[in-house]
C-alpha cells in the first residue's frame, strides 16, 4: 500500500494532479469520498452549463418570431432539464474514470486524512480504516457553499447550490442571495424558465468583483429579462410561511420583506479543510485557506495543496493550472523533469461567467489601472455594432480594453455579451506573451465573429475605431 504521489480529492485539481503524476513516471492514487470529478464536473461547472443551455434554448423559443420562426406550444420540462444536467455530470465523471484506469492511478473511494507526513488514512463508506504510505501527499479537497449565521442552508427554505440543481419541481418564485458567479448564473437560468427571480446583493452593484461598466450592464440587462435587482441590500433573517418562506431584507431605505418557494444562498465559498489533518501535522493556515509557496509546498516537507483550499482566485482552470506546475516542480526536483514549471500569475487569470449575456474578464479593471498610478488608454466597442452580433440577434453588451498610455502593455480586458467567454483567452495569451496594442491591431481577426469586439476596441482605445 506504498505510492510515490497520493492526491487527497479527485476535482480538476486532485484528478489532474494525479495524471500529470502518472506521466511523469509515479506511482499515484487519488483518493475520493463522493464521486470522480469533485464538486466541479458533478455539482458545479459542467452540470450549470447544461442547465444554463436548457434555459438558453428555451429562450430562443420565446424569441422565435424575431428570427422569422413561428413555434407555438412549447414549455420547459423541469424534470427533463434537471435530469439532461445530471447525465451531463454523470458522462464527465465517467471520463475521469476512463482516464485513471488510462493512466494506470489508483482510485482509493472513502474520506482521506492525513496521518503523518508520509501516510494518508482513508475511511470508507463502512467505517472500515486503512492506511496508505506515500513520499508526496497532495491535497486538493475544494469547497463548499459558504454559509451565513443568519441564512443556515437546511435544503428546503434556504438552499445551496447543490441543490438548486436538483429541485424536484420548479419554483414559482426565488430570493438569490449574492450576485458573484453562482447567483447570476441560477438567477438567469431561473427567471428564463418562467420563476419570478429577486437578486439581493450586499455590495454596490451587481458582479462586485468585475468591471463598474460591466455590472451597469449586467443590471441593466437583468432588469429588461424581469429580474428583480436589491444592491445595498442585506437579507436579515427567512421564516417559513405557508408552503414558502418570508425574508426580511435590510435596505437604506428601511427594512422590506419578501416572499418566495425558496432562498439560495449563493455568497461565497468555503474551502474544506477541516478534518484533513492539518491540525496533527502543524500545517500553517491563514483565514480558511492553506498556506503554500509558489509550487503549492506547505511548510511540511512532502505536503502540497492545489485548487480552492490554497490563497487565489477559486477557479477550476486556476486548480488543474496549480496542479501541473506541483506535480512538475516534484518531479524536477527528484530528476524526473526537464524543466521548473513557472509559477501561476495570478494576475493573468481570466473570469467567466455563463449567464446572459455571458461575462469574461482578465487583468485590471479600469479602476484599478488608475488606482495603481497608470497613464491609461481606455477602448470600448459595443456589440450593436458587431456585424457577427446583429446577424445572431444577441447585441447587448461591449469589450472593453486598457492599456499603459506610455509602453502600449495590455493591462485588462472586460467584456459582457454573447459568447464572450469564447474570446477572453486571446487576452489572456496575449498579456503573456507582452503584446502591446499594435501586434494586436497587425493580427487579422475573422469576419464576421464576435472576436472583431476585440480588435475593434483595441482600434477604438487609439481614435482609430474603424466601425464607430
Amino acid at each position: 500500500m506504498a505510492y510515490d504521489i497520493i492526491v487527497i480529492g479527485s476535482g480538476p485539481g486532485g484528478y489532474v494532479a494525479a495524471i500529470r503524476a502518472s506521466q511523469l513516471g509515479y506511482k499515484t492514487a487519488v483518493v475520493e469520498k463522493e464521486s470522480l470529478g469533485g464538486i466541479c464536473l458533478n455539482w458545479g461547472c459542467i452540470p450549470t452549463k447544461a442547465l444554463l443551455k436548457s434555459a438558453s434554448v428555451y429562450e430562443n423559443f420565446t424569441h422565435a418570431a424575431d428570427y422569422g420562426i413561428i413555434a407555438t406550444d412549447f414549455r420547459p420540462d423541469f424534470g427533463a432539464v434537471i435530469k439532461r444536467s445530471r447525465g451531463a455530470a454523470e458522462k464527465m465523471s465517467k471520463g475521469v474514470q476512463f482516464l485513471m484506469k488510462k493512466n494506470k492511478i489508483d482510485v482509493i473511494m472513502g474520506m482521506g486524512k492525513l496521518n503523518s507526513k508520509k501516510e494518508v488514512e482513508v475511511t470508507d463508506t463502512e467505517g472500515k480504516v486503512t492506511a496508505y504510505q506515500a513520499s508526496h501527499v497532495i491535497l486538493a479537497t475544494g469547497a463548499r457553499s459558504r454559509q451565513l449565521p443568519n441564512l443556515p442552508i437546511d435544503g428546503k427554505m434556504i438552499i445551496g447550490y447543490r441543490e438548486a440543481m436538483v429541485l424536484p419541481q420548479q419554483p414559482k418564485s426565488i430570493i438569490v442571495v449574492g450576485s458573484g458567479a453562482i447567483g447570476v448564473e441560477f438567477a438567469y437560468f431561473y427567471k428564463s424558465l418562467g420563476t419570478e427571480v429577486t437578486i439581493v446583493e450586499f455590495m454596490p452593484r451587481l458582479v462586485p468583483v468585475e468591471d463598474e461598466e460591466v455590472s451597469k450592464e449586467l443590471e441593466r440587462c437583468f432588469r429588461k429579462k424581469g429580474l428583480k435587482v436589491m444592491t445595498n441590500a442585506s437579507v436579515e433573517k427567512v421564516e417559513k410561511s405557508g408552503d414558502g418562506v418570508k425574508a426580511t431584507v435590510k435596505t437604506a431605505t428601511g427594512d422590506q420583506i419578501l416572499e418566495a418557494d425558496v432562498v439560495l444562498s449563493a455568497v461565497g465559498i468555503a474551502a474544506n479543510i477541516e478534518n484533513i489533518g492539518l491540525e496533527a501535522l502543524n500545517i500553517k493556515t491563514d483565514k480558511g485557506k492553506v498556506l503554500v509557496d509558489k509550487f503549492y509546498k506547505t511548510n511540511v516537507d512532502g505536503i502540497y495543496a492545489i485548487g480552492d483550499i490554497t490563497p487565489g482566485q477559486a477557479l477550476a482552470h486556476v486548480a488543474s493550472k496549480g496542479a501541473i506546475i506541483c506535480v512538475e516542480a516534484i518531479a524536477f526536483a527528484e530528476g524526473k523533469h526537464k524543466h521548473k514549471p513557472e509559477p501561476l500569475d495570478y494576475g493573468n487569470v481570466p473570469g467567466c461567467t455563463y449567464c446572459s449575456p455571458e461575462i469574461a474578464s482578465v487583468g485590471l479593471t479600469e479602476k484599478q489601472a488608475r488606482d495603481a498610478g497608470y497613464e491609461i488608454k481606455v477602448g470600448k466597442f459595443p456589440f450593436s455594432a458587431s456585424g457577427k452580433a446583429v446577424g445572431v440577434g444577441a447585441t447587448e453588451g461591449f469589450v472593453k480594453v486598457i492599456f499603459d498610455a506610455k509602453y502600449g502593455e495590455w493591462l485588462g480586458t472586460h467584456s459582457i455579451g454573447y459568447n464572450v467567454t469564447e474570446t477572453i483567452a486571446e487576452t489572456v495569451v496575449a498579456r503573456k506573451l507582452e503584446t502591446t496594442w499594435q501586434e494586436v491591431l497587425d493580427s487579422i481577426h475573422p469576419h464576421p465573429t464576435m472576436s472583431e469586439g476585440v480588435k475593434d476596441a483595441v482600434e477604438a482605445a487609439l481614435g482609430e475605431a474603424i466601425h464607430l
